[in-house]
């Protein structure tokens, strides 16, 4: 695990969580996030709905970055990667590593805490068919890039998926788009890696594309990555 210690943006990241949080630039979103109706097993929950803020360290020297919030996942609790089984398989990993302090993560208030790492998503409202359109996507990059900007100590940037990989791509204005496959590893302005990984969804869980050793990888490399960044910054 990667120790941080001093604090970075803290004010501004909250600042910015309050911008996201109220956020209604995208009316197709905005009408999904509020009108999808519970699943059975949650409907005695009060769905979040609303554009779902990053969370963690604020010193994270690993940054991960999702597609969007789960209909029934993070719009459910308000917390990125909270609640559904994407994000079981992302926590454990990120404990096994010693980013997180649990193994799961079932709600906002849970006590789950992430040491060295913060969690985001490409696109922040719940979109239909979990494919945001590409105006969607446009409209929150700013979100990501205001994000990537005040996360300074940030050394490592974990893109889960390819849609994650190409906003990181569009933040730091890389051309040509940088390769998508799993470990791929990219330069990236500022002394920092872009580390692709297959997002850890059911479609390529449940179908053996990605397994818990192959997303173990992932975060042992971020792991070493960040931490010969650190050692050749504090050379």
């Amino acid at each position: 695990m990667i120790v941080c210690s001093t604090t970075v943006e803290p004010d501004r990241l909250g600042t910015l969580s309050e911008a996201i949080v109220t956020c209604r630039r995208c009316p197709r979103l905005v009408a999904w996030r509020e009108e999808v109706p519970p699943r059975a097993a949650f409907r005695a929950e009060t769905y979040w709905r609303r554009p779902v803020p990053g969370f963690g360290d604020p010193d994270a020297v690993v940054v991960v970055v999702g597609l969007a919030p789960g209909a029934h996942g993070a719009n459910r609790t308000g917390r990125m990667f909270t609640g559904d089984r994407s994000g079981d398989w992302l926590f454990r990993s990120m404990w096994r590593a010693g980013f997180a302090s649990r193994p799961e993560s079932r709600a906002a208030d849970d006590g789950l805490e992430l040491a060295g790492a913060w969690v985001t998503a490409s696109v922040r409202c719940a979109p239909p068919a979990n494919k945001p359109a590409p105006e969607e996507r446009a409209a929150c990059l700013p979100y990501l890039r205001t994000e990537l900007a005040l996360l300074r100590r940030a050394r490592v940037i974990v893109a889960l998926g390819r849609l994650a990989c190409d906003s990181v791509a569009s933040v730091y204005g890389l051309s040509p788009r940088p390769r998508f496959a799993h470990l791929a590893e990219h330069e990236l302005p500022q002394q920092r890696t872009l580390l692709c990984s297959y997002h850890p969804s059911q479609q390529n869980t449940f179908t053996g594309r990605l397994t818990e050793g192959m997303l173990d990888a992932v975060f042992e490399r971020a792991g070493a990555l960040a931490a010969l960044a650190q050692g050749g910054q504090a050379g």
